[in-house]
């Protein structure tokens, strides 16, 4: 269907000022910012209707008075500006105009070509630093690094912000055109310079980039005081998950377990449907596992098929990293599933957003709904509190070593406070942990440069800088000391 393009242009002027989307829609769950996949339904987008509804749907609104405005500017600057403008550039601007106007991260305009490489987030694998990325107060920030990806090797964290890649600024440039920047080739390497939270200055953080594998669920069992404990990780929710979990849940549960920990840390969500899926195992048909609220505040609430929950108990990990699909799961699990959320506060995307093709191959996503928890909770920009908080040991939340000039006796700042609790973490002793480098921590230095053949200097230059965040990252990957997991096997059987 090819409708002559400046009616484009109006289409999605009677789109936002009629309403006239909100009666074809498909429920769906953006994940985070940069995932997002029709639900099924008995509706569809405007791009569905036949071009004489969609011609009906124009002319409904040519005598308002906003559009006619639109109309005007158009026709004036291409009949009239001192250069000739091309009808897509002046289009795609007014569209991009409109969805900066609504002032909402999760609202945007994507172009042909941003859409098909907004598309790899939803297949099989894609090439970058692994790392899902969002729109918040105006600066791209990273919800969570992926499992075994370039960005969790790396260090970085949830609530990063990008301030550059390559040296220049992402300042002012849209979640997709600073996503495309940071993607890349298989072996590439790019810098970014962030921002974290409560450090002072910025960090640069060099990655290579690799192909992530998009396998999303993990599952493993643990003896605990003589029951065996399933648990079953979800990195996101994409187009397998659900399947891929069931698959999971079946041979733990063939295996006899007596109970379950699923953990969602560090899961920027996903499709809606598949958390669907996954709590139509858990949540019984008397209570919803989760509400839409529309703009009216009308709100839809979604119902499983079983009669009962499951004849054994279940906790559910979260932290800040665990995010839109990860938070309709844990709230679910918490007020209609009776399990314990342990672990630090989610991060908090409460909205639900739809894909709208405009039928030329670029397709806007607008926020349309909120979602509720089963007890009718919005958890926008406030995340869900667990029930049993538990943080990790200091040594998961240090930051890179920026080395410019090697660490030493009596520096004191937050470079060494850093590096001591590395190397506390490590097993090296640095006597304390408050930023002072004394004679301890130069031999404990000392005795991890000996330990990984290394010139025993008892300063911390770039290559013991390097090896420590190495060894740091390896030690977190291992989880042989996540206090939060080991909380959640405790209290299952409690």
């Amino acid at each position: 269907m090819n409708l002559k393009k400046r009616y484009i242009a109006a289409i999605m002027v009677a789109a936002l000022l009629l309403g006239g989307v909100g009666a074809y829609f498909g429920v769906q769950l953006a994940q985070s910012q940069d995932s997002t996949v029709q639900q099924g339904g008995d509706g569809g987008t405007f791009a569905d209707l036949s071009e004489e509804e969609q011609e009906e749907l124009i002319g409904s609104s040519q005598g308002n008075e906003e559009l006619a405005k639109v109309n005007k500017a158009f026709n004036l600057i291409k009949d009239s500006y001192l250069e000739d403008v091309e009808d897509s550039k002046l289009i795609e601007g007014a569209i991009q105009g409109m969805m900066d106007s609504l002032e909402d991260p999760y609202s945007v305009y994507m172009d042909q070509e941003t859409v098909e490489e907004f598309n790899h987030s939803i297949e099989s694998s894609f090439e970058g630093i692994g790392a899902e990325v969002s729109m918040v107060e105006g600066k791209v920030t990273v919800i969570a690094p992926i499992k075994d990806s370039p960005a969790e090797e790396a260090g970085l964290k949830p609530n990063d912000q990008i301030l550059k890649v390559d040296g220049e600024s992402v300042e002012g440039l849209d979640l997709y055109d600073a996503v495309s920047k940071i993607r890349g080739e298989q072996g590439s390497k790019v810098t970014l310079e962030i921002n974290r939270p409560g450090v002072s200055d910025p960090l640069n953080i060099e990655l290579t980039r690799d192909d992530i594998p998009l396998e999303t669920v993990y599952s493993d069992t643990k003896e605990v005081n003589g029951k065996t404990a399933g648990i079953i990780e979800i990195t996101s929710f994409s187009e397998g998950t659900a399947k891929r979990f069931d698959e999971e849940l079946a041979k733990l549960e063939d295996k006899g377990i007596d109970g379950l920990v699923i953990d969602v840390r560090g899961n920027p969500g996903g499709l809606f449907t598949a958390v669907e899926d996954i709590l139509k195992n858990f949540i019984p048909k008397d209570t919803p596992y989760v509400q839409i609220e529309d703009r009216n505040g009308e709100k839809s609430r979604y119902f499983s098929e079983i009669d009962e929950k499951k004849g054994y108990p279940i906790n559910v990990l979260i932290d800040e990293g665990s995010a839109s699909a990860s938070e309709i799961l844990a709230g679910a699990m918490k007020e209609a599933g009776d399990a314990e959320l342990v672990g630090t506060t989610s991060f908090g995307k409460g909205t639900v957003q739809q894909a709208i093709p405009l039928g030329d191959g670029s397709t806007i996503k607008m926020t349309l709904f909120k979602w509720l928890t089963p007890e009718g909770n919005w958890i926008h920009e406030k995340g869900i509190d667990p029930t049993i908080e538990v943080k990790q040991p200091d040594y998961f939340y240090t930051n890179p070593l920026q080395i410019e000039e090697a660490l030493q006796l009596n520096q004191n700042n937050d470079q060494v406070k850093n590096a001591q609790i590395m190397l506390s973490g490590l097993g090296y002793e640095p006597g304390n942990k408050d930023g002072l480098y004394d004679q301890k921590t130069a031999n404990a230095v000392k005795s991890f440069q000996s330990d990984n053949s290394m010139d025993s200097t008892g300063k911390i230059d770039e290559q013991t800088a390097n090896k420590l965040q190495a060894d740091i990252v390896e030690k977190i990957r291992e989880g042989n000391n996540d206090k939060q997991k080991e909380k959640a096997l405790e209290e299952l059987f409690q």
